[in-house]
C-alpha cells in the first residue's frame, strides 16, 4: 500500500507544486475529486498539522504547504462541470472569525460546485457581523462553517447561534476538526449538523436532492 499522505506531505513542506501534481496524477483514477482531498491532500495536512503542533515545522513552513496545498487544489479542480441545478440551491461557506485555516472549506466549495449548487466561498476570518450581513443579503439554503482549533469553540457556538436566527432559516453545516466537538442544542438539532469528512457531505448533498426535493438529510 502506498504512503500517499506521507508523501504528498513531503511535497507540500517543499513547496513543490509540480511534484505534488505529478504524484496525485499518478496514482488517481480521472475525475475523482474526493479522493483528491479524502485519500492524498486532507491526511497530508493532518501530518503536517501534527508536526506543527509538535514544533517539528515552523509556522512558515505551515503556511507554505498550505499556499501549496490551495495551489494544488486551484490546478486539480474539475471545470468539467456540467451538474445542473433545479432547486435553485444556494450554498455559503465560511471560517469563523479569527480561524484562519480555510483548504477544507475550500474543498467542501468545490463538492458543492460539482453537485450543480451556486457557491459564495468567502473564505477565512469572516467577521460576524458581516457573515449575517452578507447571509441576509443573500440568503443560502446551507450555509458551511469551519473551525480548526479548540479556542474557536466559543466563537464558533456565538456564530452558529445568531446564523440559526436569520429570517430564511438555513441549514448550518459545520466542518473542521472542531465540528464533531460542538455539542447542538436540542432545540438546534433540525437546524445544524456536523460533517467529518467530505464523504458524509457527498452523501447528505445525494440524499437533499432525493425526489426532486430539498430536503432534511437527517430524516431520508
Amino acid at each position: 500500500m502506498h504512503k500517499h499522505p506521507e508523501k504528498i506531505a513531503e511535497f507540500l513542506l517543499a513547496g513543490d507544486e509540480q511534484g505534488t501534481i505529478t504524484y496525485i496524477t499518478d496514482y488517481l483514477e480521472a475525475n475523482k475529486q474526493l479522493s483528491l482531498y479524502e485519500d492524498f491532500l486532507t491526511p497530508a495536512m493532518y501530518i503536517i498539522g501534527k508536526r506543527w503542533e509538535k514544533n517539528e515545522i515552523s509556522v512558515a513552513d505551515e503556511h507554505l504547504a498550505t499556499a501549496t496545498c490551495d495551489f494544488v487544489i486551484s490546478m486539480m479542480e474539475n471545470h468539467n462541470n456540467d451538474a445542473s441545478n433545479p432547486l435553485h440551491t444556494k450554498v455559503m461557506l465560511f471560517a469563523v472569525e479569527e480561524e484562519e485555516h480555510y483548504i477544507g472549506l475550500k474543498m467542501a466549495a468545490n463538492v458543492f460546485k460539482e453537485n450543480g449548487w451556486e457557491v459564495r466561498y468567502l473564505g477565512p476570518n469572516l467577521p460576524l457581523e458581516h457573515a449575517i450581513a452578507a447571509v441576509n443579503t443573500w440568503q443560502p439554503n446551507v450555509i458551511g462553517l469551519s473551525a480548526a482549533l479548540s479556542y474557536r469553540l466559543p466563537k464558533l457556538t456565538e456564530t452558529v447561534q445568531r446564523l440559526s436566527l436569520v429570517d430564511n432559516k438555513p441549514f448550518i453545516v459545520l466542518g473542521g476538526r472542531m465540528a464533531d466537538k460542538f455539542p447542538i442544542p436540542n432545540e438546534l438539532a433540525t437546524q445544524v449538523f456536523s460533517m467529518n469528512n467530505l464523504h458524509a457531505l457527498q452523501n447528505w448533498l445525494n440524499v437533499m436532492e432525493k425526489g426532486g426535493r430539498f430536503i432534511d438529510a437527517r430524516s431520508g
